[in-house]
């Protein structure tokens, strides 16, 4: 059964409390538009809420997402920090093989800057034989910020046989950087 999982990013703290008028991380941007159409094609898509998004914790991440099962029929997106949890997770679980990964705006606080001192959320090695093992896909825009551009570049190398989707004005792909919440380029690939 094809299955899409979609794992927002990291939002900052007061937007996540609601003080900026936004839906919750599960519930902005794309993420709704692109559940709805792959509703109308039957295919089941769920986009869990992860704990605490303003400051993740990796193994709280890990307990979440652990309860949505990986098959060679899932497609696994994530945005932002989503798209870096899903790179080390993968890394780290070399026996799973979905049937496509799609990073948007992946960020790896390359820096760092963002995490506090002592979060390991990031800690890992990306594992090289990754694009053997799924379909990997990475949007970027270069006018994204630049610690995203500089995770693109990170993983464009670690990974040289990774798909490549460049942009060149979408910002970090969220609503008020697209104008829109309609996605179509990523419904595509999805749907490829």
């Amino acid at each position: 059964m094809n299955h899409v999982i979609l794992l927002h990013g990291m939002p900052d703290k007061e937007e996540y409390l609601g003080k900026g008028g936004w839906p919750s991380p599960s519930n902005a941007h794309w993420i709704p538009w692109i559940q709805t159409q792959l509703s109308y094609k039957e295919i089941l898509s769920q986009a869990p809420e992860m704990p605490r998004p303003y400051y993740p914790i990796y193994e709280n991440w890990v307990e979440v997402f652990e309860q949505f099962k990986i098959s060679n029929e899932t497609t696994l997106v994530g945005h932002s920090c989503g798209g870096g949890f899903i790179l080390r997770y993968l890394s780290e679980h070399p026996e799973l093989t979905p049937k496509r990964v799609i990073l948007v705006a992946p960020w790896l606080d390359p820096e760092p800057h963002e995490l506090e001192e002592g979060n390991d959320f990031f800690d890992f090695e990306i594992d090289p034989t990754l694009t053997s093992r799924t379909d990997l896909h990475i949007m970027y825009s270069t006018d994204d910020y630049p610690p995203c551009v500089k995770s693109a570049e990170i993983i464009k190398n670690a990974l040289p046989h990774i798909t490549i989707h460049e942009f060149q004005s979408n910002g970090h792909f969220t609503e008020p950087d697209l104008g829109t919440k309609a996605f179509p380029e990523l419904l595509e690939e999805i749907l490829r």
